[in-house]
């Protein structure tokens, strides 16, 4: 038995079972942790979704900003942008149950005893393990719930820029989502910076990478989301695991317990 922990598939089906066949992957003995972005931009995400689904009890998944943007579109009225390939998903017979099954899936895992968390985009240093966990459930409820329509009606926004532990409705659960799925640089105070993209060295004044922050705590953190990285963090306890497949790198797995590295190219 054995947990793997896989970075960004965004749709490239082929290579996610390329690489767990590396490791005789099998749901009745194995679990696949995912950090987000399950699909979008490759060519099989259709596929994809119905896979990481079939998997039952054996995938633990956090949801990614390709993840919330599929759930966007179907629920909260908004049209799917050019380069999007989430038409299979959306015209599929089943795809009710899926749209249903990754309404489910959290934006936060936390894992107490091998002290670790995994997100999609990072943890942000103004909050604890504690916070983050109760903050990610909090939207995680609306996401699953009734008020979903209205969410992912709203959701889309930069602002606001800055956790404030008092914001409500919106407004709270609009920042959270984006310190969860979105998040790659910060300023101390927690101010994000969401329009640069670009590798860990191109900080806009005034803000560096989330993982560049001292924490208070051992937990180690694995995400996904940051493909320029190139899984480089310069600290072994951030683990990037979004090497850009769907760009023409790798698809990266790791063993949660030897800290091996499983690569396909892409």
């Amino acid at each position: 038995m054995a947990d793997y922990a896989i970075g960004d598939i965004q749709g490239c089906y082929e290579r996610l079972r390329e690489v767990l066949d590396k490791v005789s992957f099998s749901p009745s003995r194995d679990n696949l942790w995912v950090a987000g972005d399950l699909i979008n931009r490759g060519p099989s995400s259709l596929e994809t979704l119905r896979y990481i689904e079939s998997l039952g009890s054996s995938a633990v998944v956090v949801l990614g900003n390709h993840d919330l943007h599929l759930l966007a579109v179907a629920l909260g009225g908004h049209q799917p942008k050019k380069k999007d390939t989430l038409e299979g998903i959306l015209d599929a017979p089943d795809h009710e149950r899926l749209v249903a099954w990754l309404r489910q899936q959290k934006l936060c895992v936390h894992d107490p005893r091998r002290r670790f968390v995994m997100v999609h985009a990072g943890l942000p240093h103004v909050w604890s393990v504690e916070q983050a966990v109760a903050n990610a459930r909090e939207v995680e409820a609306v996401i699953a719930g009734n008020q979903a329509p209205d969410y992912f009606t709203e959701m889309y926004g930069n602002d606001p820029a800055r956790w404030d532990a008092g914001f409500t409705g919106m407004d709270r659960w609009r920042v959270i989502t984006n310190y969860f799925t979105r998040m790659r640089f910060i300023a101390a105070d927690g101010t994000l910076e969401l329009a640069t993209k670009e590798s860990a060295d191109s900080a806009p004044e005034g803000f560096a990478p989330w993982f560049e922050y001292p924490r208070h705590d051992d937990v180690r953190v694995i995400f996904g989301h940051w493909a320029s990285l190139e899984g480089n963090t310069g600290h072994n306890r951030f683990i990037g695991l979004d090497t850009g497949c769907v760009w023409g790198g790798a698809l990266t797995m790791m063993n949660l317990d030897s800290g091996e590295k499983i690569h396909c190219d892409c």
